[in-house]
């Protein structure tokens, strides 16, 4: 995902450099496409994170009160899986938020 999301970034990113785009109209009702794609990725990353995070206080929580082995490695798992999550969601929303910018240059571009 990480890939292709910054290979078709950088793909707008060469069409807006150029100064007449040909079939704009098709190129922006693609990006809308695609931002719905990356959008849902987005939401998805973000109810995984989420329950990973809950999932985290809740074994914190337990382990405070009952401090096994087992429930102390659960904990840690917790937080060595929330970070690659947290990492992945800055990434996709950051860049659907360049996505948007995208957009409204290619909606001022077609509209010129």
């Amino acid at each position: 995902m990480k890939k292709s999301i910054i290979e078709y970034i950088d793909y707008i990113d060469k069409l807006l450099k150029k100064k007449n785009i040909d079939n704009i109209d098709e190129i922006i009702s693609t990006h809308l496409i695609k931002i719905s794609f990356y959008q849902h990725e987005r939401f998805i990353h973000l109810i995984v994170t989420s329950l990973v995070a809950i999932l985290l206080i809740i074994s914190f929580l337990y382990t405070i009160t009952v401090p096994t082995l087992g429930l102390i490695l659960l904990t840690l798992m917790f937080i060595l899986l929330i970070v690659p999550y947290i990492v992945h969601y800055y990434f996709l929303e950051n860049n659907v938020q360049k996505l948007y910018i995208q957009y409204d240059e290619l909606k001022k571009r077609a509209t010129d």
